[in-house]
């Protein structure tokens, strides 16, 4: 018996379970670009969920962890769904509604995520995987199941199956390799994520539509369904986009790496407060660059008001340049003040120069890359001080925490110079020790500036380690902290060595930095 025409796409029906489909199939042109477009859209999707879920649960391994799993998963129950369907309707009649429901599911992610965000607002594992959940899962699901659907349509001749499966696979597979790079390299940078998120609805919406447009052409099971059916979810998709434009937006602007947005201090109308994915990072008073509003900042300056003496200028680094509180004070306090500031995130120079008062000059450079990288490229003993502040949302970067990190921070540091690092860190301390632990395998000189009750477990804090080759001016730095925090503690020796026990020393290749923070 001959085989079927290649432009004739036939499946066996076995005990009622599969459903015939005939006509032709899908132009390969066309069926390409489906495959293409929809794969695509997934990851376009992805990208984006990290961004719109990190204002309201921050970005640590475990958000990230959470978008790649649900999305993954959506793509396996979509992948499944549309195979089970495919077998038993005419596949025609499902790929222009997946992609106008995907449209219109994308389109109601915007507002859903925004409002439920202000409820699950927290980094608690549930509150993260609904959350992810609720901004990929539907849409990534729909998607993932028009490669199958395409598929059906065109394995007109069972002896090439493994030809046509194999090239639509690959061309999925593109397809989701381009919108990353795409989305990563040039959307985000260029784009909010509303703008992206609407454009991406309404283009799954348009070739939805008109993808059943022409199937309509070529057979009569195009976009089935009444007339008031397709006008209902027509109706949804515009109300999904209305609602993203009243929902809560925690956003000022958004930057290549954050949802910012500056507030002015109601008791101090000089006072701007940055907040980064809605955590407060940095106050400045414009007034005023000696004013040290945070316990952190003023910890970090009484150190640096010991290092050398008065008024004389230091050649100091600062990793993280949030809103430039330290260098702006080490300017005001130490006039000739050199200060280089690696900030990862260029959106905040702009912002920073824009809206909270620096002013870059012959004093204060900002240099936008990676801080690891970066400090690879100093030289050697140029470097009064270094102050550590980098933080992906509450976090200290894995990679600005480790051995290797800190044995280059002491190579750039002078002898006699001082390290100063800011961390984050709740009960039961696990990152704070084993930091300290990290520093103290670096320098030989350590101490940990933190309040009684978070040394005690009592709650979380910043707390700030200072680390040298030369011996601590301990007794300078203990009575300037009297004069700025008289309730802070000022950890060393014994007390610090009893305190890190046998914690853990971070290395490149051993870096658990998100667990060690999350609670028992």
């Amino acid at each position: 018996m001959s085989s079927p025409p290649s432009d004739v796409a036939t499946t066996p029906v076995t005990s009622g379970q599969s459903a015939p489909v005939t006509g032709r199939a899908l132009p390969n042109g066309l069926a390409a670009f489906l495959v293409f477009f929809a794969s695509g859209a997934v990851l376009v999707l992805e990208t984006v969920a990290l961004r719109l879920v990190g204002p309201y649960v921050g970005v640590t391994l475990q958000v990230t962890s959470s978008v790649i799993g649900i999305a993954l998963a959506a793509i396996a129950y979509g992948a499944w769904s549309g195979g089970w369907l495919a077998d038993r309707r005419d596949p025609r009649g499902l790929l222009a509604p997946a992609l106008v429901l995907a449209g219109i599911a994308t389109a109601v992610t915007l507002p859903v995520v925004r409002y439920a965000g202000e409820v699950l607002r927290g980094g608690a594992a549930s509150a993260i995987l609904l959350l992810v959940a609720l901004a990929v899962f539907v849409p990534a699901a729909l998607l993932a199941a028009v490669t199958p659907l395409v598929v059906k349509l065109q394995l007109a001749d069972l002896r090439r199956t493994g030809q046509v499966v194999g090239r639509l696979s690959g061309i999925g597979t593109l397809g989701g390799i381009t919108a990353t790079l795409l989305t990563g390299f040039v959307l985000v940078a260029a784009l909010p994520s509303t703008v992206i998120l609407l454009a991406l609805a309404i283009s799954l919406g348009v070739v939805g539509i008109g993808l059943g447009w022409y199937l309509r052409r070529q057979a009569p099971t195009a976009l089935p369904g009444p007339a008031r059916t397709r006008a209902a979810l027509a109706v949804l998709g515009l109300v999904g986009a209305g609602l993203t434009t009243v929902a809560p937006n925690p956003c000022d602007i958004e930057t290549a790496y954050h949802c910012a947005r500056v507030t002015t201090d109601p008791a101090r109308p000089s006072g701007r407060t940055l907040l980064l994915n809605s955590a407060q990072h940095s106050y400045v008073d414009l007034a005023d660059p000696k004013h040290l509003e945070y316990a952190y900042t003023k910890w970090i300056g009484a150190v640096a008001d010991v290092v050398a003496p008065a008024g004389q200028r230091l050649d100091a680094l600062h990793l993280g340049g949030g809103g430039f509180t330290v260098p702006t004070y080490l300017t005001a306090t130490r006039p000739g003040t050199d200060n280089v500031v690696f900030e990862i995130d260029g959106g905040l120079v702009e912002l920073g120069e824009r809206e909270l008062g620096v002013r870059p000059g012959p004093g204060l450079r900002a240099v936008v890359g990676d801080a690891r990288m970066l400090v690879a490229g100093e030289p050697a003993d140029s470097r009064d001080l270094v102050v550590g502040d980098a933080f992906g949302h509450l976090v200290v970067p894995w990679h600005l925490a480790t051995r290797e990190m800190a044995a280059d921070i002491r190579r750039v540091t002078r002898p006699g110079g001082v390290y100063v690092q800011n961390v984050i860190d709740y009960p039961p301390l696990r990152f704070i020790r084993a930091e300290l632990a990290t520093v103290a395998a670096e320098f030989t000189h350590v101490a940990l500036i933190a309040p009684p009750e978070a040394l005690a477990e009592e709650r979380g804090s910043n707390f700030v380690i200072v680390g040298s080759d030369a011996p601590l001016p301990l007794t300078a730095v203990r009575a300037r902290l009297d004069e700025v925090d008289r309730s802070v503690s000022l950890l060393s020796g014994p007390d610090l060595t009893e305190f890190v026990g046998e914690a853990l020393v971070l290395t490149d290749d051993y870096a658990p930095v998100d667990q060690l923070l999350a609670t028992a």
